[in-house]
């Protein structure tokens, strides 16, 4: 079972979502790239889920219960305490991260780990604008030279101001909102073909090596 809703208010700027998943059987999640950073509470502790560039499965046991907090695409900035690319593909222990202190367990965690990352958002800065605007553009279709254009940057500007918003540069961005994407046409019942080209795909082999490398599986495989 899975669930998520809205953040409160005070948080909505930078948390695109609250969820909560109860594993009912024992097997694996396919996790893939999506441009976020969540806080989560498993069974072993919190800990935090890095920007990822490819398939992150996770073993599940009966019972497993999961409890997140999904930043918005390019909306940790530092509060993490250290920089996203030294989470990129990583599930850190919220432990080896001094800018958090210690959480203490309860039946349910999420109390606990909102008024942690309220306590670390008034002590860091607001994110870079120039990260969600990226990849913003990027969604629309720009590509990397044109997005730089836009907001006033060198392409290496650009460059290091996403690495730092979200963990990797920009052309890695791109593949991945442009696979995220892709994946909201697949599920709404949108045929390979159209999705390719609507997605900005150069045909559909290109999507299905995108998907591959993204996920780990096919875009059928990935939709079932």
């Amino acid at each position: 079972m899975y669930v998520e809703w809205p953040p409160e208010p005070a948080l909505a700027g930078r948390i695109a979502c609250l969820w909560r998943r109860v594993s009912e059987d024992a097997g694996h999640q396919l996790v893939v790239p999506d441009g976020c950073v969540d806080l989560i509470w498993g069974p072993s502790g919190p800990f935090v889920a890095g920007p990822d560039t490819g398939p992150a499965p996770t073993r599940l046991a009966p019972g497993d219960t999961f409890t997140g907090i999904r930043f918005k695409p390019g909306a940790a900035g530092e509060v993490f305490g250290v920089p996203l690319s030294e989470l990129r593909d990583q599930r850190v222990p919220l432990t080896a991260l001094d800018a958090f202190p210690p959480l203490d367990d309860a039946p349910d965690p999420l109390p606990a780990m909102q008024a942690a990352l309220h306590d670390r958002l008034r002590r860091t800065p607001p994110p870079d604008p120039a990260a969600p605007a990226a990849a913003a553009a990027l969604l629309r279709g720009r590509r990397v030279q044109e997005v730089a254009r836009e907001l006033g940057l060198s392409e290496r500007q650009l460059h290091r101001r996403c690495v730092a918003g979200f963990g990797y540069g920009p052309k890695t961005l791109q593949r991945v909102v442009r696979f995220q994407r892709a994946l909201r046409l697949a599920r709404s019942g949108v045929r390979p073909a159209e999705v390719a080209a609507v997605a900005g795909y150069a045909d559909q082999a290109h999507l299905a090596r995108d998907v591959k490398r993204l996920s780990g599986v096919t875009l059928s495989r990935l939709l079932g």
